[in-house]
């Protein structure tokens, strides 16, 4: 593992150090649509577990109604939820907002239209 998943992977749980590695290759080669963090808090968290969303929504300290818009994409993963999902799930609350931010920013990259921005370098 290189950069900044380097960091990272000595503290995380094994599904998760696979989802990064995954996740970094698609970087390197230019990502391509990535999961919303919350399919990935479903598929590789709750459901292996066999937690409902309630349960997990009360471990994790949150109401039932929050978790259920992260798992859904209408919410992201905010810092304090990062904490969260650390404490429950393993893994940093870095890794957790970097998949957020990777998320948001291929989002931001397929609407963004930067044909009449000048470069300046």
């Amino acid at each position: 593992a290189t950069g900044w998943l380097s960091s990272v992977l000595n503290e995380l749980t094994p599904w998760m150090s696979i989802i990064l590695i995954t996740i970094e290759g698609e970087i390197n080669m230019g990502m391509h649509n990535p999961p919303h963090p919350g399919e990935v808090i479903r598929e590789f968290c709750i459901e292996p577990l066999g937690l409902t969303v309630t349960e997990a929504a009360d471990g994790l300290g949150v109401s039932r109604k929050t978790l259920s818009a992260l798992l859904n994409g209408r919410f992201g993963i905010s810092p304090e939820m990062a904490i969260r999902l650390s404490k429950a799930f393993g893994g940093s609350a870095e890794s957790w907002i970097t998949q957020q931010a990777q998320y948001d920013l291929w989002q931001a990259l397929q609407r963004t239209d930067v044909t009449q921005v000048k470069a300046f370098a």
